[in-house]
């Protein structure tokens, strides 16, 4: 862990309370075509590795038996609030709004649609998490800095404890990424790769 600041270094030492697999969701955020295919409206820099260890983790939240959530965006028309300061992409019923096609969504497993960063905002998420008793999420997806970091902020308000799949996500850079783990480390919840969550979740 880096030098932290004066703030940041007042951390809780309260102990790590066990979460069994089956209270456990594993939430990819925004793998869609839009952000992940060099043709979409607001593609990222290659996400190969981004998408392989995203699909790494969804095999791994089945094998154990974890709820899977898939997060997408579901906009409506031009005047949609988050279009003040982005690009119009993410139509409901588009291309580009679909999860990409190799993380191979299975029949029963949740989509959720947002209008917003985060995952949690005015969807019935939280609701949905609370009917299957769930108390600890992963996250992952793109972008780790606004929509992922969005999400993550959201569930540790909620109650959750919250890990980020670090690896199975990405930043629109460098920066944003170094500065987004910093404070999810310090303020929001834990940063695991996959190989340590498959630790935790299988010993």
């Amino acid at each position: 862990m880096p030098e932290l600041d004066p703030f940041s270094s007042k951390l809780a030492d309260a102990p790590r309370v066990p979460v069994p697999n089956e209270r456990t969701a594993v939430i990819m955020v925004d793998l869609v075509n839009d952000f992940i295919e060099p043709d979409g409206a607001m593609p990222m820099p290659d996400s190969t590795g981004t998408l392989a260890k995203a699909k790494e983790l969804s095999e791994l939240g089945r094998e154990v038996g974890a709820l899977l959530v898939w997060v997408r965006p579901g906009h409506t028309e031009d005047v949609d609030g988050l279009f003040r300061k982005r690009i119009p992409h993410g139509f409901s019923d588009t291309r580009g709004a679909q999860i990409h096609d190799s993380l191979s969504v299975q029949a029963g497993e949740r989509i959720v649609t947002k209008r917003r960063y985060s995952a949690f905002f005015q969807t019935d998420l939280d609701l949905y998490l609370r009917e299957h008793r769930i108390e600890r999420v992963i996250v992952c997806g793109v972008a780790l800095n606004i929509c992922v970091r969005s999400t993550i902020h959201d569930a540790f308000f909620n109650g959750y404890d919250v890990w980020l799949a670090s690896d199975a996500s990405q930043a629109t850079g460098g920066r944003e990424a170094e500065s987004t783990m910093y404070d999810i480390r310090t303020h929001f919840g834990d940063i695991l790769t996959v190989d340590e969550i498959r630790t935790q979740l299988t010993t």
